[in-house]
């Protein structure tokens, strides 16, 4: 099965009862929706009890996170049209399998928002005022009262790393706590901050001044070890650190190293760079405490999250939508044909523009010209968008609820059609806003050649948006160009392919460069150094 088309095995034709395997243990209440309805036989079994010949029978599978849904699992269930998991993280779902198998996977983003955010507060106020290492001593028949001594938080700036739902629930509360915030979230804007009653700030004035810091962001090339050897030598002695979102954005050998000289006056750790927890040494510390991530296991997230997915696999049988695929778009396979090329063209600039502006942004306008605009473009647009949110947000973005992110964000969008097409066949071109500068993309799908880029903020360019990139903004001036290839040889990185535009003789330039690996932040810094060169940046497509 093509692995780019999405195949929405799904019918309307509800004569025949779907098949649904519950394959992990869930919230009775949360299921009612199928448990509940005619169309549906839902069946409560583990996996390894169900025969192979059973398993080819079902028409979506619910899971948590014992199950395990591989190559070898999809192959045995030709019918399978959805696998949703009751929950964020979908690290148990092969999701390359399932698209190559035409499966759409969804999850539950925001059913278990109110437990992490109210877990996180848990654990900053069991940490300040040492709660479970006093209840371990009273258990253990001692009354050490001067030995807990804790600290207030009133008073105490309160530092939050990625300001998402999660981020954005802490905030509120930790205002009723009499707490200054500072937030280090680089797609923030400052109306957003100041209808929600936050100070925007850069990740090192965070690392300066908090005396509390908890991280709410995806794990990710850049977070991974986000607070690390470097960055916590930038906090204030005595500092806190929380982490119940992903393991290994705090570095667990530096943390270690902080707590050991007494610099971090303690950490609360609800995830683990391995998990189960297997570093006794740092769990040894007195000023660590730990919980099996369980942030957001409540009765009320599992039932939110049964039921959200419930709804969810219910309606995709019944032929709508699904508002929270991973993996596939939403859109029947003959629309999706028809508008494929600029699907796959638009999620790519809104990936790239994305990248390139990495500040807070207000608006953005996607403007249509020739051919493309005989398609239906809201589609495209949304696929723009989808892709311009995803590396922002720390929830899986589709064309279904892009609009909805966006709106949370701050970000307005729209459409318009054009006669202009700058002597291509068809072209889109998208125009993002932000607080202190806008940048502009076009792009156009030639049938000999595929997807392009034409033009980058003005300037005139041709090249394919994939692979490893490097944009280069510059003074048209002599050697410029040769001194940029002598670093990067210097750094052993091959150029495949460059690229470059100007303005003018002698004026402002730019250049995009198709590389042959992933450039690390030494490069960029590197190439800033070159006279002449004003901004560096690598974009990963």
């Amino acid at each position: 099965m093509n692995d780019q088309a999405v195949v929405e095995k799904n019918s309307s034709n509800l004569e025949t009862k779907h098949r649904i395997l519950v394959s992990d243990a869930m919230s009775k209440e949360g299921l009612l929706p199928l448990l509940q309805s005619n169309q549906v036989d839902c069946v409560e079994k583990y996996v390894a009890d169900v025969s192979d010949d059973e398993l080819s029978s079902f028409d979506a599978i619910l899971v948590r996170s014992a199950t395990t849904v591989t190559e070898e699992l999809l192959a045995k269930m030709p019918n399978l049209k959805i696998v949703a998991r009751a929950g964020v993280g979908v690290d148990n779902i092969d999701l390359d399998a399932a698209t190559k198998h035409g499966v759409v996977v969804v999850n539950a983003p925001d059913g278990n928002t109110i437990s992490t955010a109210e877990h996180t507060f848990a654990m900053i106020c069991s940490l300040l005022r040492k709660i479970p290492q006093a209840s371990a001593s009273v258990k253990a028949g001692e009354w050490k009262r001067k030995a807990f001594q804790g600290s207030e938080l009133r008073g105490k700036t309160l530092g939050i790393v990625g300001f998402g739902r999660i981020g954005t629930q802490i905030a509120q509360r930790a205002k009723a706590f009499e707490m200054p915030l500072l937030v280090f979230d680089p797609f923030l804007t400052k109306e957003r901050a100041e209808k929600i009653g936050v100070t925007p700030a850069t990740i090192d004035e965070v690392l300066a001044n908090a005396d509390i810091i908890t991280v709410h962001t995806p794990l990710t090339k850049e977070t991974k070890g986000l607070l690390g050897m470097q960055n916590i030598a930038k906090t204030k002695k005595g500092v806190f650190l929380i982490n119940c979102a992903r393991g290994g954005i705090i570095d667990e050998q530096a943390l270690k190293h902080y707590l050991a000289n007494g610099h971090v006056g303690g950490a609360a750790l609800d995830v683990f760079e391995e998990e189960p927890a297997t570093d006794r040494e740092l769990l040894e510390f007195e000023n660590v405490i730990g919980t099996p991530h369980i942030a957001a296991s409540t009765k009320e997230a599992q039932l939110n999250v049964a039921a959200q997915v419930s709804e969810e696999v219910l309606n995709f049988l019944e032929g709508q939508p699904a508002s929270n695929s991973i993996n596939l778009p939403t859109l029947s396979k003959e629309v999706y044909e028809k508008v494929k090329r600029f699907y796959e063209l638009s999620k790519k600039m809104g990936n790239i523009l994305s990248q390139v502006m990495r500040t807070p942004v207000k608006e953005i306008e996607v403007i249509y010209g020739g051919t493309v605009r005989e398609l239906e473009t809201s589609i495209t647009t949304r696929s723009l968008m989808a892709g311009f949110l995803q590396p922002r947000v720390d929830a899986a973005v589709n064309d279904v609820n892009a609009s909805l992110i966006a709106k949370e964000r701050g970000i307005s969008y729209g459409e318009k059609h054009v006669d202009r097409t700058y002597g291509y066949s068809n072209v889109i071109h998208a125009i993002v806003k932000g607080e202190e500068r806008s940048f502009e993309l076009r792009g156009t799908f030639i049938k000999e050649y595929g997807a392009r880029i034409v033009n980058v903020n003005g300037f005139n360019v041709d090249f394919v948006p994939e692979g490893h990139l490097i944009y280069i903004q510059h003074d048209d001036r002599p050697g410029v160009i040769g001194r940029m290839g002598q670093l990067l040889a210097e750094h052993n990185v091959n150029i495949a392919t460059m690229q470059v535009g100007r303005a003018a003789e002698g004026g402002e330039a730019i250049m995009m460069l198709a590389v042959d690996k992933e450039v690390d932040s030494s490069v960029l810094k590197a190439l800033l150094q070159i006279d002449d060169i004003h901004f560096a940046d690598k974009i990963e497509c």
